[in-house]
């Protein structure tokens, strides 16, 4: 029943306790379980999973672990490092759905700002760094934006392991590398972008014997996957008409498209929904790769107010042209005025979210005006991180903006008759 490595195009296979990211020829990676041999061992039916009560070293469980069957199902229930990460919330609002022009039923939104560290990384991380204590490494790191930097430093810190982050000077709001630094990861400030630190990193692999936790690392995606398959439980395995969501380095489109080809396969689901990779218009390679029938990608330098997309050169691009073709899938891109405008509705329904998961909001309107979306169509959006990651955004917006949602707090004296005249 043994899990394998194999590189998505040459299909050649490696075994999952060598340390390795990528193939000899340099292709990416895919996890690839034996389903058949599962399915000798599980049911992996959707009555399975429903009624399954999944624990976690002795603790009540859900979220990633609950699919550990199809997550890492030859690693040892003893050897997970977790936080209990995932039962992220599937709201449905009628402020949104409403200024949207969607039928509220058929409207939801999925929050990963909901995990431990306050972001969808959580999922990935689990996997991740319980792959890295089970291949016995001392040293994890990473490039990040922010949120990875966020959730590698927690989990390293609970699965005692040295972390080391990279992070481009000035380009990560202060409530994420708040988090790296609170959580005890070395945090290296790098004179230059994002994709320098990925640069790095891998030479890091190579010199320095880090383990890197990017999402070039296929366990990151095993996780991630989950969020899909939540999704779909969530919803008694009713699949929407479009999965909509942010895209930087394209982990969550590589790993959605992958959630939802295995739950094909396993027959869970008996079609696909439709993914939409919404990008920053400053910050849209993917997006314009899309544009050119995908014959080739072009990096660019990124520059957009939603720092966790902030990439130029995303290392999934492969993947996540597979996950688009397996789903028909498409790629819109939103300016940062677009992405304020539905951060600005999001945070006013009292959901909330960083300005990266608000290009998921910002992109179902876009859309739905150009008719790809119809507003009768079931649609479910990912909020990839929580509104208190970017803070000073939602400072400058309010006090900055005249806009009928800019809400600035006024001065009045200590006087309920002054707190009377304002209020009325």
């Amino acid at each position: 029943m043994k899990s394998i490595l194999k590189s998505i195009s040459s299909g050649i296979e490696y075994p999952l306790d060598e340390v390795r990211f990528t193939s000899d020829n340099g292709e990416l990676l895919d996890v690839i379980h034996d389903f058949d041999a599962l399915k000798k061992k599980y049911p992996l039916t959707r009555e399975y999973f429903l009624s399954k009560r999944s624990s976690i070293n002795g603790q009540p469980s859900g979220g990633v672990w609950h699919f550990k069957e199809l997550v890492l199902p030859d690693i040892a229930e003893s050897e997970i490092v977790s936080k209990q990460e995932g039962n992220t919330r599937l709201y449905r609002t009628k402020k949104i759905s409403s200024w949207l022009g969607l039928n509220k039923e058929k409207f939801f939104l999925k929050h990963e700002g909901e995990n431990p560290t306050g972001s969808f990384k959580d999922r990935g991380m689990t996997a991740a760094i319980t792959m890295a204590k089970h291949l016995k490494q001392k040293a994890v790191t990473c490039a990040s934006t922010g949120n990875t930097s966020a959730s590698l430093a927690a989990y390293a810190s609970e699965a005692e392991l040295t972390g080391i982050v990279l992070i481009p000077k000035g380009n990560v709001a202060v409530g994420k590398i708040s988090q790296a630094l609170a959580y005890g990861t070395k945090t290296l400030v790098v004179n230059g972008d994002f994709d320098d630190c990925m640069r790095l990193i891998r030479e890091a692999q190579e010199t320095l014997s880090a383990y890197p936790l990017n999402s070039i690392n296929p366990f990151r995606l095993e996780g991630q996957k989950t969020i899909m398959w939540e999704i779909l439980q969530q919803r008694n395995w009713q699949v929407p008409d479009w999965i909509v969501f942010p895209g930087g380095n394209l982990g969550n489109t590589s790993a959605f498209g992958k959630a939802l080809h295995e739950a094909h396969q396993l027959g869970l689901i008996d079609r696909l929904p439709r993914l939409a990779v919404i990008q920053a218009e400053g910050a849209s390679p993917f997006y314009k790769a899309y544009k050119n029938n995908f014959s080739g990608l072009k990096t660019e330098k990124a520059e957009t107010i939603a720092t966790a997309i902030k990439i130029g050169d995303p290392v999934n691009y492969t993947k996540a042209v597979r996950a688009l073709k397996w789903t028909n899938g498409i790629v819109e891109s939103v300016t940062d005025e677009e992405i304020l405008e539905a951060k600005a509705n999001v945070d006013a329904a009292g959901i909330g979210a960083e300005p990266a998961s608000c290009a998921t909001v910002a992109g179902i309107k876009k859309l739905i005006a150009s008719g790809e979306i119809k507003t009768n169509e079931t649609v479910v959006g990912i909020l990839t991180g929580n509104i208190l990651k970017d803070p000073q955004v939602i400072v400058d917006y309010h006090f900055n903006r005249k806009t009928a949602l800019a809400n600035p707090p006024h001065d009045v004296e200590a006087s309920i008759e002054e707190i009377k005249k304002y209020l009325s």
